[in-house]
């Protein structure tokens, strides 16, 4: 490949300009007009405009990425994660194109994108599903509520399509079941167009634990091992992990083989993950398959000495992959915390704003900072509020929770709040730390007075700072240049 269009903004379209320049491929990057000064754009060798403030009006219309791609002569599209890495109509557009995408089949990307289809098909492979039915159009109430009993109360009721937690509702027993099908629905038909439900056994408190797997196109599947990702808020990850935290003993090779038994049901190829949910009695089950990178990616990078970018490119490119299994051994601990611009004590707010000030923690071999942020940067209302992730790498994991806490420390940012503080409280605490964790841990925390003092105080200095940053924001806004079609 010579230029690789990259579909995305923030922290990821840093990522994949960085793997790009690395493999001497030129990177294009399309921007909405709220990031034409990102730092993403400062870096790509060809910004292309396009246009909108909203993800609708940009980053999701295909027809933009795709005029963008044909305008540079790109030979392949890397969508990233979220906005289009999940569409099939990406995929259908490159494809009519004559352009690669950077991802797996459209087949795959359309079964596992359906967790009714990706379910049934799993049950055909032998890999283990939570207990659960579909709703069948023809039943009633009564027919509904004869399932459930077969199952037992708590259950989930859950949407075929899309993800965050939307369509979803836990119901403790008969009386709320209709309720909450009929809710799912509304949500589900509102936000994916798709208006059908299932309903599984909840598993109460479990683990979330995650296996990456990578496939080519020659047939070969690999996995590297697991992540752990059960520190979550709202169904979307907070701080991530490799290994788990928790000795996965002989249960670490069988959920391998089983991810990697679910990647073959659908000829995967290229960066997926399959993610399971792990009961307080040992038994885990297959939750849902990602068929693109994961935000989390980092962890297992740095624990198993591999760029899953580059390789993602190359296995694109045609090239087997670069390991077989005996080559995948993980090593150390290795923690990921997502840094937000939210208030956590506003129900995690997304916080948007001007960053006046920012300082990152000092450099050391064992940290890498993926940042999708500078000092004047705008975060915008109108996308996700991460603005970095900070990873690091120990020996132990009690070595890695000490780093990050250090550097989450030394990290200096003013002009939008953000999660900073609340990151350390978790890691702080002792069921943290001892690895007593689950996907309600932070549900179960309490928000104590130390913390708002401590978000107060932070807010407190910023407004001592503001007026002489304001002048030198503004003296420098009016000498800042912006490249557009790879021109200053």
């Amino acid at each position: 490949m010579q230029c690789v269009l990259i579909a995305n903004r923030g922290e990821i379209a840093v990522r994949i300009i960085g793997a790009l320049r690395e493999l001497n491929i030129k990177s294009a990057l399309v921007v909405s007009d709220p990031d034409r000064e990102s730092l993403a754009a400062d870096m790509a060798d060809i910004v292309l405009p396009i246009g909108g403030q909203t993800a609708l009006e940009s980053y999701l219309d295909v027809n933009k990425i795709l005029q963008a791609a044909k305008q540079v002569g790109a030979d392949g599209i890397h969508p990233g994660y979220g906005f289009l890495s999940e569409k099939v109509e990406l995929v259908e557009a490159c494809e009519k194109a004559g352009i690669k995408f950077i991802g797996p089949s459209k087949a795959a990307i359309e079964i596992m994108g359906d967790k009714i289809k990706s379910r049934q098909l799993m049950i055909s492979g032998d890999v283990p599903v939570v207990p659960g039915f579909e709703l069948n159009e023809s039943g009633g109430a009564a027919d509904i509520l004869e399932e459930a009993r077969k199952i037992g109360f708590p259950l989930m009721v859950k949407a075929a399509s899309g993800g965050g937690g939307k369509g979803m509702r836990a119901v403790r027993d008969e009386q709320g079941l209709m309720s909450a099908i009929e809710s799912c629905q509304r949500e589900a038909g509102s936000s994916f167009s798709d208006s059908r439900v299932f309903v599984e056994k909840l598993i109460e408190n479990p683990r979330h634990i995650e296996i990456q797997v990578f496939g080519d196109s020659k047939g070969n599947i690999v996995h590297l091992n697991e992540r752990e990702c059960s520190i979550q808020r709202r169904h979307q990850k907070v701080i991530e992990e490799a290994p788990a935290s928790f000795d996965l003993r002989d249960l670490r090779s069988e959920m391998g083989e089983v991810a990697i038994k679910a990647a073959k049901l659908v000829d995967y190829e290229g960066a997926g993950t399959v993610e399971f949910i792990y009961s307080s009695s040992g038994d885990f089950y297959f939750l849902e398959m990602n068929t693109r990178l994961q935000v989390e990616h980092p962890v297992t990078e740095l624990t198993h000495g591999v760029d899953l970018v580059k390789t993602q490119i190359r296995v694109a490119c045609g090239d087997p992959l670069p390991w077989n299994q005996a080559d995948l051994k993980s090593k150390g601990h290795a923690l990921e915390v997502r840094l937000y611009a939210e208030d956590p004590l506003q129900n995690f707010m997304p916080n948007p704003g001007t960053i006046v000030k920012l300082k990152w923690p000092l450099e050391r071999d064992w940290l890498r900072l993926d940042i999708g942020v500078k000092e004047y940067s705008k975060v915008s209302p109108f996308y996700d509020p991460m603005i970095a992730k900070l990873i690091v790498l120990a020996d132990t994991r009690q070595q890695a929770i000490e780093r990050m806490i250090g550097v989450l420390g030394e990290l200096q940012i003013f002009g939008v709040i953000t999660n900073q503080s609340f990151l350390i409280k978790i890691l702080s605490q002792d069921k943290f730390q001892s690895g007593e964790i689950h996907t309600s841990f932070i549900e179960d925390m309490k928000l104590e007075q130390s913390l708002r003092s401590k978000l107060e105080n932070t807010l407190e200095a910023f407004f001592s700072l503001a007026p002489a940053l304001h002048a030198r924001n503004a003296s420098l806004a009016d000498d800042h240049a912006f490249k557009v079609g790879g021109y200053e």
